[in-house]
């Protein structure tokens, strides 16, 4: 199985300047090099907006998925509205109150989707994960937009992170077997391990953040997907840049 990620699209309205990025080329260029990998799944890992939650961008980039014919899923960010963009993408019967956390199965493996919009998991989340990793009895794969683990970049660490990231990695802890996370938000390409727990931070198609300033910079404007290729008990990933 082949799954492509994409993130932190940042899609604003049209016309509406985006630090003089242009998002929407942006993403359709990257949507063809996702199509090109030929996956059985796309995930977007949340910020398809730009600033807020808004049901003309998330129905601009439905268009476009639809388009592609790729199976995908879509998850929220921080940059997000679950209940807008889960009524966009026909996902309402996902919807736990105002949170958009789910599971799926793929070629006979569990896979989890989170829901970090607000910087947090609430406590009913964790609870909900920590079953669903009960039922999984080998190596979970989990998507959330949020790192679990702090990604060794100091603006983001210190002003953007995951706020209860410890009850988080608490429950991931738990698993008896590895956890492989992949995320973004940190607009970084990073791979973060502690303990069974192994964080992949895959790159923003917006512009990617300086790593070590406490100040925020742009580090670069290439944008990325990540593959991740799943078989024989073996799981592979690796980025690719435009």
């Amino acid at each position: 199985m082949r799954i492509v990620q994409l993130t932190d699209l940042h899609i604003g309205l049209e016309n509406e300047d985006t630090y003089g990025v242009d998002v929407r080329q942006n993403f359709l260029q990257i949507l063809d090099k996702a199509k090109a990998q030929r996956p059985d799944l796309l995930v977007i890992s949340g910020d398809l907006c730009y600033r807020d939650g808004d049901a003309r961008i998330y129905a601009w980039i439905k268009h476009h998925l639809d388009e592609s014919g790729l199976p995908y899923e879509v998850m929220s960010g921080n940059h997000d509205d679950p209940v807008l963009l889960a009524r966009a993408f026909g996902r309402e019967g996902l919807l736990k109150g105002k949170e958009l956390y789910f599971s799926r199965e793929y070629a006979d493996r569990t896979v989890l989707f989170l829901d970090t919009t607000t910087y947090e998991m609430p406590a009913k989340q964790m609870e909900w994960l920590s079953e669903a990793l009960k039922a999984i009895k080998g190596p979970a794969l989990v998507f959330m937009h949020h790192p679990p683990l702090p990604g060794g970049v100091p603006f983001m660490d210190s002003k953007h992170s995951l706020r209860n990231m410890e009850a988080v990695q608490a429950v991931f802890f738990e698993h008896p077997h590895p956890v492989q996370v992949f995320t973004g938000h940190y607009h970084v390409e990073k791979i973060v391990t502690k303990r069974n727990l192994t964080v992949y931070i895959t790159p923003s198609c917006f512009f990617q953040i300086g790593q070590r300033s406490e100040d925020f910079e742009v580090d670069h404007y290439r944008v990325a997907l990540r593959t991740i290729d799943w078989s024989n008990g073996m799981m592979m990933n690796a980025v690719h840049y435009l």
